[in-house]
């Protein structure tokens, strides 16, 4: 009986291990990171099923109410130029989220106060500077940015599984966890181990996944990131996060330093309804589709 119980709990920590590697893990053969994705996806609500681990209910602040911002947005912010910018000292403030055009622009919910923006260096290119920015009445404030890294092969429009590229789009931002105990997330964070990295990937990414943010993207919104369910199916990839770099290109995720991960899971707030707009430079400030 007990032989019997052991048997299952082992298959069922394989299959755990195996989902979340198919997600964010390299091509075989390979000792590259990130999940895959297919870009305009829309967030799902229904499921709220756990993978284990200890699973926390952050208290955010209550957000203000209002639209969403407006405009062109023709341009890049200063900091997101620059691939080396580090977290911002100071806070700038405009009326329209810079350098996103009318397509993405109007995916972002009306009660959006923070955004995660993601400005990719080229359509084939792995860096990119990650941009935060937090809605004040009217106007968008740039409150930190980061450098960080995409897909291998950069970004794309129709994502399938395993083209290493990131998905161009707007998401929600739900849910968080990781190999590390809780920072101080106001997202619903799940501590646990089985988001590690397996040892058989190079030693530079055993550290990716100490901190997650899930990306909602072909996933099932509030259940933990590392949940291997795909409602619109395992060809469109999943397991899409914001997580730790390790210096190079991923396989579809956005990663940033440790400083930026505890920076946003500390800030980003479920009562202000945090999305993340990413894609090349070019991709994001399009007007039209």
């Amino acid at each position: 009986m007990h032989n019997a119980l052991r048997a299952t709990v082992a298959t069922a920590a394989l299959g755990t291990l195996l989902a979340l590697t198919a997600a964010c893990g390299p091509a075989r053969g390979t000792s590259g990171d990130g999940g895959t994705a297919h870009p305009e996806a829309t967030a799902r609500t229904d499921g709220t099923g756990s993978t284990g681990g200890t699973r926390g209910t952050a208290e955010g602040r209550r957000g203000e109410a209002g639209p969403s911002g407006s405009g062109t947005g023709k341009g890049l912010p200063a900091d997101a130029s620059s691939p080396g910018a580090g977290v911002l000292t100071g806070a700038s403030v405009t009326e329209q989220l810079p350098g996103i055009g009318a397509w993405l622009r109007h995916r972002i919910p009306a009660n959006t106060r923070q955004v995660v923006a993601v400005y990719g260096s080229g359509s084939d290119s792995a860096d990119s500077t990650v941009v935060l920015y937090t809605k004040r009445g009217g106007a968008w404030a740039r409150a930190s940015s980061w450098p960080a890294h995409n897909g291998k092969r950069g970004w794309t429009m129709d994502h399938h599984e395993g083209d290493r590229r990131s998905p161009v789009g707007v998401f929600t931002l739900t849910d968080a966890g990781g190999v590390l105990p809780d920072p101080g997330s106001r997202l619903p964070y799940t501590h646990s181990a089985s988001f590690a990295a397996p040892r058989w990937w190079a030693e530079s990414h055993w550290h990716d996944f100490d901190y997650v943010i899930a990306i909602d993207y072909n996933r099932v919104r509030g259940n933990p990131p590392d949940d291997p369910t795909r409602p619109e199916g395992e060809s469109r990839g999943g397991g899409i996060w914001l997580h730790m770099d390790h210096g190079s290109g991923t396989s579809g995720c956005v990663s940033l330093s440790e400083d930026g991960m505890r920076s946003l899971l500390r800030t980003l707030d479920p009562d202000r309804h945090p999305v993340v707009v990413m894609g090349d430079r070019a991709s994001l400030a399009a007007r039209e589709e």
